[in-house]
């Protein structure tokens, strides 16, 4: 039999001791020694020729197996299009978000999706049994089928949820959450470095040896990112995260990595009563609701994945007499809207040395991609001038340092977007003339640098900043 003890491993190069210590004695590395289980295996007898690992022959790539994987559709549209069409079984995936955002609701609905074909395990670190049931009672699965097929434990210890698994062998595992969870061979808190790692390498082994699709929830830290060591998302299959305002209803589910799918795509949520609901059309999700045309508002069609959706980027410029005017960002990139305040003042005439800059986009969407460079640099210039653009006029493209306008991917797609939702005008970067002239019912208006657009896109008329000028 295997025996398991507890070493302190430096993680730089490799020493082991028995207890922590702050620098490591092999390499000098300060506060790398994480508590690690080290299983020492019976030596073989001398005339065993069995290969450690197992006696796996390699195969010809031309001939590895290369079936499609084995997927379970959990019942939630927007989530299966994040999967790439389901949870494949035996794999690892993590779930992040900030506290609040939906984590556990969303858990819950997968696995009423789940419970309609096959039975669910809901191991819980962080509630008891009888919170988990209210929660469920407030999102009405409790009767039924999936009142009877998802099975709640309140349990801490990782060996414990794992014999359990075996047992039932469920259709699903859900582990809320990975840092609430221990295993009883390290001496260290639950959620340090050393335990989330044998944790989570526990239950991959339970995955992979018997086809248990697991869900892990992580907790994220005050910079948004995943609490715990790195590690953790390199053992996992998938990486969720799901994003958006507490205080608002829309939430984003984007996959950071998936092996067994695109990270491209994006699902859109909206939290009610009766938890997260799919947003029938998300492409209008992300669009104010305005009387008319508004200064400082440009809609603009940007793609997620395979998905193009209409988002509101908005923009403010007010004067100021602070020696260090304040660029504020929200859903934008504060490195870009830098670039663009520049390009702005030295290409197309519009100074914003003494203006606070606040941009944002509505809805809470983030967005990272240059084709919101031109949505963006008119609306600032739409701000400053206060001066709305063309009613029912759109617009998208990259901005250079010399104020010339590039193209994006996906233009024809992104237009008929726009054209489906009604709108009749785009301005679109030239890029040699290869931009069609009309897309459906838009009519396509091209321009070459970044001044000849705002001459296009600025409604006619006379605002405060022009009777200045």
């Amino acid at each position: 039999m295997a025996r398991a003890q507890s070493r302190y491993v430096c993680q730089s190069c490799g020493a082991s001791v028995l207890r922590w210590e702050g620098q490591c004695r092999g390499c000098g590395a300060w506060n790398t020694l994480v508590e690690t289980v080290v299983r020492e295996a019976p030596r073989p007898h001398a005339s065993a020729a069995a290969p450690f690992g197992g006696a796996a022959a390699p195969v010809p790539l031309s001939h590895a197996d290369a079936s499609a994987p084995i997927r379970t559709p959990v019942g939630i549209g927007e989530l299966d299009r994040v999967l790439g069409g389901g949870l494949v079984a035996g794999s690892v995936v993590l779930l992040g978000g900030e506290p609040g955002i939906g984590k556990s609701t969303l858990l819950l609905q997968v696995a009423a999706g789940i419970a309609a074909g096959a039975g669910v395990l809901y191991a819980t670190g962080e509630e008891s049994s009888g919170q988990v049931r209210l929660r469920a009672q407030r999102l009405g699965l409790t009767s039924g089928r999936v009142g009877d097929a998802v099975r709640v434990v309140a349990e801490t210890g990782v060996g414990r949820i794992v014999d359990l698994a075996r047992e039932e062998r469920p259709g699903l595992l859900v582990v809320d959450s990975v840092q609430t969870v221990g295993s009883e061979e390290l001496d260290g808190a639950p959620g340090s470095v050393g335990q989330v790692r044998e944790v989570a390498l526990r239950l991959m082994e339970l995955a992979k040896g018997e086809g248990i699709p697991v869900v892990l929830v992580g907790h994220v830290t005050k910079d948004g990112t995943l609490a715990g060591p790195k590690t953790l998302e390199h053992l996992v299959d998938a990486v969720l995260s799901i994003e958006g305002d507490r205080s608002g209803a829309l939430r984003l589910l984007r996959a950071a990595k998936n092996r067994f799918g695109s990270t491209e795509e994006v699902g859109v949520f909206e939290m009610g009563e009766r938890g997260l609901a799919e947003v029938p059309d998300p492409a209008r999700a992300f669009l104010g609701e305005h009387d008319g045309p508004a200064p400082g508002s440009v809609p603009a069609p940007v793609l997620e994945g395979t998905r193009p959706l209409m988002v509101e980027v908005q923009a403010l410029a007010a004067p100021t007499a602070a020696p260090s005017p304040r660029r504020t960002a929200s859903g934008v990139d504060p490195n870009r809207l830098a670039l663009l305040v520049a390009v702005l003042g030295r290409r197309a005439g519009i100074g914003l040395a003494g203006h606070d800059v606040y941009a944002n986009l509505a809805g809470g969407l983030a967005v990272d991609e240059p084709g919101l460079d031109l949505p963006l640099a008119l609306a600032l210039a739409s701000s400053y001038r206060d001066r709305p653009l063309v009613a029912g006029t759109v617009a998208i493209g990259e901005v250079g340092l010399l104020g010339e306008l590039r193209s994006v991917s996906g233009l024809e797609r992104r237009l008929r977007e726009a054209a489906r939702l009604g709108f009749a005008r785009a301005i679109v970067p030239r890029a040699g003339g290869r931009a069609p002239a009309r897309v459906d019912a838009l009519e396509v208006v091209t321009a070459g640098s970044l001044a000849e657009a705002i001459r296009l896109a600025l409604a006619q008329g006379t605002g405060p900043a022009d009777r200045e000028r």
